[in-house]
């Protein structure tokens, strides 16, 4: 599914239908049958447009059509005009996955007021492509237009399957393909074909001749498992019936024998007339009153109730005993950590690392960020030299060592 924005119309002589239309049945039992077994839409590699497809649909003049989708999508704004003119047609639609339906196709699928799986098809959704060229502002725009458009296909599958449109935009986000029953659990299609089609065979034999390497997989075998939560999540709630409504308050057939409706009475110490709907309130009170306090006030008790809230007693001495340990044990580390700092840096300063006028920052550096020794110790040896420069002098024998200096200062008047 991409967004196709800056492609040029195909040229004439590269049309390539990808649907067919035929008519089957006369007068008002006649039924038209629409094949979509292609790439959707105009592209770079031919097809036809959403306009031609419009403009063919609007000239069936059926009670019901029946649309049979193998295809791996396409341009997501021909695809949204295709859904839309099959939505606004008045035939009843019934959309037939024959093989695949993937991307585009799948919510083009969504136009049906009846979707059926066939046997070993599948459907697969996906967040909007897209192509951009150009600086950071235009790569912005193009992610928000995807953001958008997104959105935009995850509320068809939202209309379709209920669920939240940002429960439908997180599967996308996934690529997820559903086999035939996943689909109808996920609420994307109503049922599965029981029986096989003559169609079926080649059905398959074109699915297979898809080139699904665009997809982050080949195909539902190769795909994880749809998430069971998403699946759930957006499957539509559906409001009982009348006939499944009861005349009694709450909509519950639930009733209790004479016998039980007794022991209830005796159990909640009510009077033997007491209505079911003072039982009810009784064991209503019962479930939500707040738990009790602890009436045990001796030391095994308390440390009962406490182990009840994940918490444990401890004898003050003992408390006050582990505190100076602790406290004994951090005095050790850290002692340990600044002499091992310092080790670090000394050899460094040894190893020409680093000059000895940076033992201090380096020191503060590491007690900050120990992971900064990585640093010092990738530092390249021999920067900073470590012997003498210049003359040396031995303190044992620096009279003679200077005696080649003017020990004599001359003053001038």
């Amino acid at each position: 599914m991409n967004q196709g924005t800056r492609a040029r119309e195909p040229q004439a002589s590269r049309r390539q239908d990808w649907y067919s239309i035929r008519n089957e049945g006369d007068g008002d039992s006649a039924t038209t049958e629409i094949l979509i077994y292609d790439r959707i839409g105009a592209s770079w590699w031919g097809g036809v447009s959403a306009k031609d497809f419009a403009k063919d649909l609007n000239a069936i003049d059926s009670d019901e059509i029946v649309v049979r989708v193998n295809s791996p999508g396409g341009n997501v704004y021909e695809g949204i005009a295709i859904l839309n003119a099959l939505r606004s047609h008045k035939a009843r639609i019934v959309v037939y996955v024959d093989g695949l339906a993937a991307s585009a196709a799948s919510f083009i699928a969504m136009a049906g007021d009846e979707i059926i799986m066939r046997r070993n098809s599948e459907l697969m959704i996906h967040d909007a492509w897209g192509f951009c060229e150009g600086n950071a502002e235009e790569m912005r725009r193009a992610a928000a237009d995807l953001d958008r458009v997104s959105n935009n296909i995850a509320s068809v599958y939202h209309d379709r399957a209920g669920g939240t449109v940002d429960d439908w935009r997180n599967v996308m986000r996934n690529e997820v393909w559903y086999s035939g029953s996943e689909a109808v659990d996920a609420g994307l299609a109503d049922r599965v074909e029981a029986s096989a089609s003559e169609d079926d065979s080649d059905a398959e034999d074109a699915k297979a001749a898809f080139d699904l390497s665009v997809f982050n997989y080949a195909g539902r075998k190769a795909a994880p498992p749809p998430d069971v939560l998403a699946m759930k999540a957006s499957t539509p709630v559906v409001e009982p019936s009348a006939a499944d409504t009861s005349n009694n308050e709450g909509g519950s057939d639930v009733s209790f024998t004479d016998e039980q409706t007794g022991e209830l009475r005796e159990a909640l110490s009510l009077p033997e007339d007491a209505t079911d709907q003072e039982i009810f309130d009784a064991v209503l009170e019962k479930l939500t009153a707040p738990t009790a306090p602890p009436t045990d006030n001796s030391i095994a008790g308390l440390v009962s109730a406490l182990s009840t809230h994940g918490l444990v007693a401890i004898e003050n001495s003992r408390l006050q005993s582990f505190e100076t340990e602790a406290a004994q044990f951090r005095k050790f580390r850290e002692e340990r950590e600044e002499e091992i700092r310092t080790n670090q840096v000394s050899a460094a300063i040894r190893l020409g690392q680093i000059p000895t006028a940076s033992k201090e920052h380096w020191l503060k550096t590491l007690a900050v960020d120990p992971g900064a020794a990585d640093v010092l110790a990738s530092l390249p040896k021999g920067l900073i030299p470590v012997a003498e420069l210049g003359h040396s002098v031995d303190p044992g024998n620096a009279s003679d060592d200077l005696s080649w200096f003017d020990t004599v200062t001359t003053k001038e008047a």
